[in-house]
């Protein structure tokens, strides 16, 4: 699918569920992870999550959670998402693994909230940074290494975690200064 440049809205009270196995394929999609996708339940339950990845989405990201949830540990992260439609939206992934009875991972759930436009902007100045140091590369492993290099030098550089970085923005008002709560993540 090619990005349109549409947005697709949601509203901040809306929540956008998903569950997957452990490989990350769909198990489950809510009502509103369908309207805002996209897609019809039959389309989506059963693809792989990457459905829905934005070409403009860094892949160090993605790797970043990929480090994170097989160990147990639960993620944020913002995300910019793909529609069936070519549109696009934003949301703060929280992202957690689900457990069998015998303490095994056995697949991944994920709840999506609204994201201010602020906030979207901030991400997305952040992202397409990462995306450029990205695209320098031919190959997909020196990518996603120059990509995560990225990422980490401007988290460095504003002495925070993604953590704290994806903390820093959720916690802030959207009417506040930008650059003043950004912590120096310009």
């Amino acid at each position: 699918m090619v990005p349109t440049g549409v947005e697709r809205p949601y509203g901040p009270e809306e929540i956008i569920v998903s569950k997957t196995d452990p490989k990350g394929i769909i198990t489950y999609a809510n009502d509103v992870f369908l309207r805002v996708a996209g897609y019809e339940e039959h389309q989506i339950v059963g693809a792989p999550h990457n459905i829905i990845r934005h070409p403009a989405m860094p892949r160090a990201v993605f790797q970043l959670m990929w480090e994170v949830i097989p160990t147990g540990r639960e993620l944020f992260a913002y995300v910019l998402n793909l529609a069936a439609d070519g549109g696009h939206y934003w949301v703060l992934a929280h992202v957690t693994p689900s457990f069998g009875p015998g303490g095994a991972i056995t697949g991944y759930h994920s709840n999506r909230r609204w994201v201010p436009p602020g906030t979207r902007r901030t991400v997305g100045d952040l992202y397409a940074r990462i995306r450029a140091a990205e695209d320098a590369e031919s190959r997909t492993p020196d990518a996603i290494a120059a990509g995560t290099a990225a990422l980490e030098g401007a988290l460095a550089d504003a002495g925070a975690t993604y953590d704290e970085f994806v903390w820093s923005l959720a916690a802030a008002d959207d009417a506040a200064d930008e650059p003043a709560r950004r912590g120096g993540l310009r």
